[in-house]
């Protein structure tokens, strides 16, 4: 079971620091601590595995540059909405109550979805992972910690106006059918009211990098690569 990854392998312990440095006037400082690659690189299934979480409102760019940490640093990209939806489709019992829950407008119990998420990272040959959109909550962040029984390693905070994100999602071809300027600026707001005390407890855990989302997705991954050059 998960338990296994309890403590922090010598390797992850002794480098610490290597993401602990915050963003100072809305700028990323990285620490100047040299990792040896070696030891990022002898992961086995005793030792605890490297998790970031990955949190930004609609339109701030994160699934994009999931895609590109996955393809340029070997991690496994795992999100919560189709680990449930990928459990719906199984049509097992647990499927069938996800389903009900949602066709009853409630929210899909926290500790059903961690449960699901540590199932897909035990599951999987991996010891990287970037968990996009989760938790969005406080209630979420407390049953990952309970389940899984620690924190994430890094949580990437994806930064963006609020005007070039309803800009983005309305120009965008995904966008949903009833997208419009109001129902997007209050998928904002209940972004800014749930998910944003998550992202202030883990910045005064040390834990936040701060991306800067504006920009061009080349300008944007840049960023983002200096925060995991340092995991190669």
């Amino acid at each position: 079971m998960w338990r296994r990854f309890a403590s922090l392998s010598p390797a992850l312990a002794s480098s610490k620091p290597r993401f602990l440095d915050q963003v100072a006037c809305g700028r990323q400082v990285l620490s100047t601590q040299v990792l040896n690659p070696v030891d990022l690189e002898v992961f086995d299934r005793t030792q605890r595995p490297f998790v970031a979480f990955v949190l930004g409102g609609p339109g701030s760019g994160k699934g994009t540059q999931c895609s590109r940490i996955v393809e340029a640093f070997n991690f496994t990209h795992l999100s919560a909405g189709d680990l449930l939806r990928k459990e719906i489709s199984s049509d097992c019992e647990n499927g069938s109550m996800i389903l009900n829950t949602i066709k009853e407008g409630k929210i899909v119990p926290s500790e059903v979805t961690v449960k699901l998420i540590q199932k897909a990272m035990e599951a999987s040959e991996n010891d990287r992972f970037l968990i996009d959109g989760f938790p969005r909550t406080e209630e979420n962040r407390i049953a990952y910690e309970r389940v899984i029984g620690t924190e994430p390693d890094v949580v990437l905070f994806f930064d963006c106006s609020e005007e070039e994100m309803v800009k983005r999602v309305l120009s965008r071809n995904q966008g949903r059918v009833d997208d419009n300027i109001e129902t997007v600026k209050k998928r904002l707001r209940v972004f800014s009211e749930l998910n944003l005390p998550v992202i202030n407890h883990y910045s005064s855990r040390g834990k936040v990098q701060k991306i800067d989302g504006t920009g061009s997705e080349e300008e944007i991954f840049a960023r983002v690569r200096s925060v995991f050059a340092v995991l190669r």
